[in-house]
C-alpha cells in the first residue's frame, strides 16, 4: 500500500530498463549533525537533485576571494566530479551502430519561471549541454530529436530538472505543457536515456526510512553506513500507536506527496489540536508518517543588516554522488544550506535561506583539472552553433525585433514631444503635422484628422490633448504599439534568454525598466507635468537600446543565433523606415516643411551635416535615408543586409527568400529620385516602399514556419 499508493510509483514506467540497471545517475542527500556529534540523513533527493550548480558557483566565487587560503589548505576541487557526470552520461548514451560523432546530451528545464532556473542555465553552460525546454524536443520514429536550425538532431541523453509527472503528457499528466509527448515510449524502447530515471521520486518518501535498516541487511548484507532520521509509517498499527504516544517529540508529515499535507510539530499543538490530529490519523493512518524531531546544528553566518555581525543560523549539508561504470563517486564537498533568520527547525531557500561553500581537504598536492574532454579530435570541433535550439533562435530573432521597435518608438516619441514645445509658426505646424501623421500610422496616436486649427484657444486645447496621448503611448503598458508594451515584450524575451545575455546587458535592460516604473509612479503622483523628465527618460532609453545593439555587434559570436537576431533588427528597421518615407512622399503638402526632425529620427544628422553643411533638403535627405549603402539607417542598407544574411542561411538550409530581397534591391537602386520628386505623390517609389514593408512582414512569417515550427521539413517558399 505504501508503494502503490505513492504518486511517485509510475505505472507507465513499467518496462523501462536503464543501461547497467543504473536508475540514479545523480543522487543527493541532506545530512545534519546531531547534538552528540553523530550524522543523520534527513532527506533523499532522487528525482532531479538540485543544488550541485550552486555548489559549483559558490566554489568559483570563494576560490577567487580567498585564493591563497584555498591553495594553502589544499581544498579538493569539484571539477573532477562534474567531468565524471559528463563522461558517465556519454558512456551510457544509447546509440545506433550507424551513428557517427559524439552523442548529444541535453539538460531539460521547466523554463525560466522555475525557482532554480539559474542553476539549470549555469550547470548547462559549465557542462557544455544545450539547455532545452519541453517544446524544444520532439519524438519522431521512436527517437527524441532536438529542434535546431539545421533541422532535427538526435538526442541520446536527457539530464532532467523536471518532475516525473510533467515529462510526458501522453502517459503522465495530460495537462502538462512542459513535457515531450512520446518520451516515455522512447525511453521504454531504449532510444533515450533519462537521468534520473522516471519514477525516482518514489525514493524521496520519508515513509521508507523506517524500512531502510532491514533493506540494507537484506540486499547488501551490511548495516546502514549512516542512519536516517527515525521514522514510522502510521499505516502499520504498531507504528501508529508509538507515534501517538511520542507525539510531542515528533513531526507529522504526509506519507504521499499528492495529499499536500503540511508538516506539524507535535510540541506546538494545543490539547484541542492534538485531539483533532489524533482523530484524523486514526481515521486514515496510512496517509501519515511520523519522524523524530531533530535539532539542526548551527553555524556562524555574517548578517546582512548594518552593523555587520555574526549570527548563529541552522544549517544542513547536501552531499552529492554521481554514478560511474565503476560505482558511485562522491563530490568532495557539497552545498551547506543556511536557514533564514527566523527559522531554527528547518532550512528552506524559499524562506530567506542562503548557502555556504563546503571544503574537503587533502594532504595531496592539488592540481587544477579543467572541465573538458581528455582529447579533442578534429571531428569534434564545433563552430556552427549547431546546438542552438529553434526556441533560443526564435527568441533571439524577436529580441532583435523588439530592441529595434523600442528604439524606433523612443526616437519618434522624443521627436514628437520635443516639437510640441516649439514656437507656433507655419513651419512648426507643417512639421508637427507629418510627425503626428506618422505617430498615427504606427499606432502611437488614435486615428483622427491630423490637420490642426490655427485658432489660439483651440490650438492650446489640441496641443494639450496631443501631449497627453503621447505620454500615454510612452507609459501605458496596455497600449499595444506603445513604448511600455514593447519594452515589456523585450524584457520577457530577454528573460527567456537569460543564459545568453551578459550580466551588463541584463543589468542595462533592468535599469531601463526600473526608470520607466519610476516615471509611471511620478505621473500618478504629479499628474502629467513631467514632460522634462519624459524627454530625459527617452534619451536614456535610446542609449540603452544602442547598448543592446552594441552587445549584438561586438559581443556575440557570428553564429546562426547572431544572424537571426540581426535579421530581426533589419526587418523591423526596414518596416519603420519604409513607412516614414512612404508617408513623406505620398502627401505632397508634407514635403515642404523643415526636415531636421527626419534626420534626427533616423540618427543621421551628423552624417548629413558633414556632407552638405547646409539646411536639410528633400533630395539629399532621401538619398541618404533611402539609397546610401554606407548608412546603416538607409532602406537599401537593410535590404542588402537581409539579402546577405538570407544567402548565408541558404548555404546551409536551402532557399530562404534571398532572391526576393535581391530583386527589391535592384529595383530600389534603379529609382530616379529627381523624377520621383518632380511628380506629385511620386511614381514608382511609394508603391515600392509599400512592397518592401509587405516583403519584410512576409519574410518574418516564412522564417518562423521554416526554422521555428518544424511542422514540415520542406521549405515553404516565398510564394
Amino acid at each position: 500500500a505504501l508503494i502503490h499508493g505513492h504518486a511517485g510509483f509510475l505505472r507507465p514506467a513499467h518496462g523501462i530498463r536503464c543501461p547497467d540497471d543504473i536508475h540514479l545517475h545523480l543522487y543527493a542527500a541532506d545530512v545534519a549533525r546531531s547534538e552528540d556529534g553523530h550524522w543523520w540523513v534527513i532527506a533523499d533527493r532522487t528525482q532531479a537533485p538540485a543544488g550541485a550548480g550552486y555548489a559549483l558557483e559558490n566554489r568559483q566565487l570563494i576560490s577567487r576571494v580567498f585564493p591563497d587560503l584555498f591553495r594553502d589548505l589544499r581544498v579538493q576541487r569539484l571539477g573532477d566530479f562534474f567531468r565524471t557526470l559528463q563522461q558517465s552520461l556519454v558512456h551510457w548514451a544509447p546509440r545506433d551502430a550507424t551513428e557517427v560523432g559524439p552523442p548529444r546530451v541535453v539538460l531539460l528545464t521547466p523554463g525560466p519561471y522555475n525557482e532554480t532556473y539559474f542553476e539549470h542555465a549555469y550547470l548547462a553552460r559549465h557542462l557544455g549541454f544545450p539547455l532545452v525546454e519541453g517544446h524544444d524536443l520532439t519524438v519522431r520514429e521512436g527517437c527524441v530529436w532536438l529542434k535546431s536550425l539545421e533541422g532535427l538532431q538526435r538526442v541520446h541523453v536527457i539530464l532532467r530538472r523536471q518532475d516525473d509527472d510533467f515529462c510526458d503528457p501522453l502517459e503522465m499528466r495530460a495537462d502538462s505543457a512542459l513535457g515531450i509527448p512520446g518520451l516515455v515510449q522512447a525511453a521504454r524502447d531504449g532510444k533515450v536515456l533519462i537521468a534520473n530515471a522516471l519514477g525516482a521520486s518514489l525514493l524521496e518518501s520519508g515513509a521508507l526510512y523506517g524500512y531502510l535498516p532491514a533493506l540494507s541487511q537484506r540486499l547488501l548484507k551490511e548495516p546502514l553506513q549512516m542512519p536516517s532520521v527515525a521514522s514510522w509509517w502510521c499505516g502499520e498499527p504498531a507504528a501508529l500507536e508509538e507515534a501517538l504516544e511520542k507525539l510531542d517529540a515528533l513531526v507529522i508529515q504526509g506519507a504521499f506527496p499528492q495529499l499536500r499535507l503540511k508538516s506539524v510539530f507535535g510540541a506546538d499543538l494545543s490539547a484541542a489540536q492534538r485531539q483533532q490530529l489524533e482523530t484524523e490519523m486514526r481515521a486514515r493512518p496510512y496517509n501519515y508518517v511520523a519522524q523524530e524531531r531533530i535539532s539542526l546544528p548551527q553555524a556562524p553566518t555574517l548578517g546582512r543588516d548594518a552593523p555587520l555581525a555574526l549570527d548563529a543560523r541552522a544549517v544542513c549539508l547536501r552531499v552529492y554522488a554521481v554514478a560511474t561504470p565503476q560505482g558511485y563517486r562522491i563530490m568532495p564537498g557539497g552545498l551547506t544550506r543556511v536557514a533564514g533568520p527566523q527559522d531554527t527547525r528547518m532550512v528552506a531557500m524559499q524562506r530567506g535561506g542562503a548557502s555556504k561553500d563546503t571544503w574537503v581537504q587533502t594532504r595531496e598536492l592539488i592540481r587544477p583539472a579543467p572541465l573538458r574532454r581528455q582529447e579533442i579530435r578534429p571531428q569534434d570541433l564545433i563552430r556552427s552553433g549547431s546546438n542552438l535550439s529553434s526556441r533560443v533562435v526564435e527568441n533571439l530573432f524577436w529580441f532583435g525585433r523588439y530592441t529595434e521597435r523600442c528604439d524606433n518608438t523612443a526616437r519618434l516619441l522624443r521627436v514628437a514631444l520635443s516639437r510640441l514645445l516649439d514656437e507656433d509658426s507655419r513651419e512648426h505646424v507643417q512639421r508637427r503635422s507629418i510627425i503626428l501623421s506618422l505617430c498615427r500610422n504606427v499606432g502611437l496616436l488614435p486615428p483622427g484628422n491630423c490637420r490642426e486649427t490655427r485658432q489660439r484657444n483651440r490650438e492650446q486645447r489640441h496641443q494639450r490633448s496631443l501631449e497627453l496621448s503621447l505620454l500615454q503611448a510612452l507609459l501605458d503598458p496596455e497600449q499595444a504599439s506603445g513604448f511600455a508594451a514593447n519594452l515589456r515584450a523585450l524584457l520577457h524575451t530577454g528573460f527567456q534568454l537569460r543564459e545568453r545575455l551578459s550580466l551588463d546587458n541584463w543589468r542595462s535592460l533592468n535599469l531601463l525598466v526600473q526608470k520607466l516604473e519610476a516615471l509611471q509612479v511620478r505621473q500618478k503622483a504629479d499628474g502629467d507635468e513631467i514632460l522634462g523628465d519624459v524627454l530625459a527618460f527617452l534619451d536614456s532609453a535610446i542609449t540603452a537600446m544602442m547598448t543592446l545593439a552594441g552587445f549584438a555587434l561586438d559581443g556575440m559570436t557570428r553564429d546562426q543565433g547572431w544572424r537571426f537576431l540581426s535579421v530581426g533588427r533589419r526587418i523591423e528597421r526596414l518596416q519603420f523606415n519604409a513607412s516614414v518615407l512612404e508617408l513623406l512622399l505620398t502627401d505632397t503638402s508634407l514635403r515642404q516643411g523643415e526636415l531636421e526632425w527626419l534626420l534626427e529620427l533616423a540618427d543621421s544628422s551628423i552624417t548629413y551635416r558633414s556632407r552638405y553643411m547646409m539646411q536639410p533638403q528633400l533630395l539629399p535627405v532621401l538619398d541618404l535615408l533611402l539609397l546610401d549603402e554606407a548608412n546603416p539607417r538607409a532602406v537599401l542598407f537593410q535590404v542588402k543586409g537581409l539579402s546577405d544574411y538570407l544567402g548565408r542561411l541558404a548555404a546551409q538550409s536551402g532557399p530562404c527568400g534571398e532572391e526576393i530581397m535581391d530583386e527589391l534591391a535592384t529595383r530600389l537602386e534603379a529609382i530616379d529620385l529627381g523624377a520621383e520628386l518632380a511628380a506629385p505623390g511620386g511614381v514608382a517609389l511609394p508603391p515600392l516602399l509599400n512592397e518592401l514593408r509587405t516583403a519584410a512582414l512576409n519574410l518574418s512569417d516564412q522564417l518562423s514556419l521554416r526554422f521555428f515550427s518544424h511542422v514540415d521539413e520542406h521549405w515553404i517558399g516565398a510564394d
